[in-house]
């Protein structure tokens, strides 16, 4: 196993695995076509929050921010609801909770009509 790997699976890391995964229309804006999923593995640093994993995933991906995060203040856009580990955020998390090794972040869009 190199170093590298190690450190990843390693409980008392600094660098904690967390996945993300987007969702139907979603991935879109991540590279996909709108449809099925699309997962991110993130190596982000023990201490990450909810927030920031989103920050650095939508850093790399213009559209996703655009779509992600409202304009001015770095709240969430309403058209996209946000998971942690099955749980709608504001349940058991918030963005400012601090993620943890193997936790999973959904981006799901949601669907309104009538």
């Amino acid at each position: 196993m190199s170093e590298v790997q190690s450190a990843i699976h390693n409980p008392q890391s600094e660098i904690l695995h967390v996945t993300v995964e987007a969702v139907a229309w979603v991935t879109q804006f991540v590279g996909g076509d709108g449809t099925r999923r699309k997962i991110f593995d993130e190596a982000v640093p023990r201490g990450a929050t909810v927030r920031s994993v989103l920050t650095g995933l939508s850093d790399r991906l213009p559209r996703l921010q655009d779509v992600l995060w409202q304009r001015p203040g770095g709240d969430l856009a309403e058209h996209i609801e946000v998971l942690v580990n099955d749980a709608v955020l504001g349940l058991s998390h918030t963005l400012d909770s601090e993620v943890r090794e193997g936790d999973r972040i959904t981006l799901l869009g949601q669907y309104t009509g009538g």
